[in-house]
């Protein structure tokens, strides 16, 4: 990536040498011109919210600023970036979305997310250490940033306009106004369960913010949760990219004596998961991981796998993800182990599944889901 201080070699995480998506785009190059261009003051602490794989916090670092992402994935090639730019570890401070942000920031920078919910969650926990002399600036694609973006911006921090479109990018300038009257943050939310779906019917789910569906139960979901196995005496069970938990309840509710783990690279999703865990009161054990699919998990240590995989990453589709989980879940399951996987008809997963484990099980189908079932021989 080219930035007014230089060239800077940047790379997505896991890094492949095969994959064609840059951990950079316009957005991002746009926003770091605008700050040299307009001598922006990044003194203070600058805070850096939403950055994708590092780029602004890589190019910021001289500046000290601090990361605030729900990535794992986001974290780690932060970390490769920066040791790769040769910054001294330390340098920059890398904070989750369930760590409290500074107490003071003086700019704010914020690359606009994909979930609006979780953009309003990071400006209401952030809105108040902001004063009036902060500097506000959004940047993203012009397919990002929409009219209830802005709205967003000042409803909880200010007066908030848009720059002219450059490589379709587009900035968001905000005028703090600390005092004004914002509204309390609905987030984490909770609904309770409809009927018909096993286990979990009635039951409470907790969502914070940024989760996929976390004001309703998706629909392959709950065409998963008609479909699941016999749990009974399995062992070890991973609810793999486990949202906001219910299927890891779910199956942890069908038997007590059940091990479940919870996965997702999502800070946001594991914390939905726990306590979406904790609020039905389930007796079993549980472990709560955030991490890169089953990176970090022991080989042949698994009985069963449960996954819905993404299909794709920030706005591009990608089945990099689901083959990465379905390769984890092979490496992790002991002979005889089972994954289910839940995913819409045209992605073809099946065929990915036979490659690997060279075999694969259609459970149940609709009009637009399919449910897998492949064992490790």
């Amino acid at each position: 990536m080219t930035t007014p201080w230089g060239e800077l070699a940047l790379a997505r995480f896991p890094e492949d040498p095969r994959d064609r998506l840059r951990a950079w785009d316009a957005s991002d190059e746009y926003l770091l011109r605008y700050l040299v261009d307009e001598r922006i003051p990044l003194s203070g602490t600058v805070v850096v919210v939403g950055d994708r794989w590092g780029a602004l916090v890589t190019a910021l670092a001289e500046h000290g600023p601090v990361q605030i992402t729900d990535s794992f994935l986001t974290q780690e090639a932060t970390r490769a970036n920066l040791a790769r730019a040769a910054v001294a570890p330390g340098t920059v401070q890398l904070l989750t979305t369930q760590d409290p942000p500074p107490e003071r920031v003086d700019v704010l920078l914020v690359r606009v997310p994909k979930s609006l919910a979780l953009l309003e969650d990071q400006l209401l926990r952030l809105a108040p250490a902001v004063h009036p002399e902060t500097v506000v600036v959004g940047t993203g694609m012009v397919k990002e940033i929409h009219t209830s973006t802005l709205k967003l911006f000042e409803r909880i921090l200010g007066p908030t306009r848009t720059s002219l479109a450059e490589k379709k990018a587009r900035l968001i300038h905000c005028v703090p106004k600390p005092s004004a009257v914002r509204p309390a943050s609905p987030w984490p939310h909770s609904y309770a369960l409809p009927d018909g779906i096993g286990t979990v019917s009635g039951r409470t789910v907790v969502n914070h913010a940024g989760v996929f569906c976390a004001e309703r139960l998706d629909v392959g979901t709950r065409f998963l949760l008609q479909h699941l196995p016999a749990v009974r005496g399995v062992g070890r069970i991973v609810d793999l990219g486990c949202g906001n938990g219910v299927v890891g309840t779910a199956v942890a509710l069908a038997d007590p004596t059940a091990e479940v783990l919870f996965v997702d690279e999502s800070f946001q999703a594991v914390a939905s998961a726990e306590a979406t865990y904790k609020a039905n009161g389930v007796p079993g054990h549980a472990e709560f991981r955030v991490g890169d699919g089953l990176a970090g998990v022991a080989a042949e240590s698994v009985d069963l796998v449960l996954t819905n995989p993404p299909f794709h990453s920030h706005q591009a589709t990608t089945d990099a993800t689901a083959w990465r989980m379905f390769t984890g879940a092979r490496r992790a399951l002991r002979p005889g182990g089972e994954l289910w996987v839940i995913g819409n008809r045209h992605l073809g997963y099946h065929v990915k599944l036979k490659r690997l484990f060279g075999n694969s099980q259609l459970v149940a189908s609709d009009a637009k889901f399919v449910v897998l079932k492949a064992v490790k021989r």
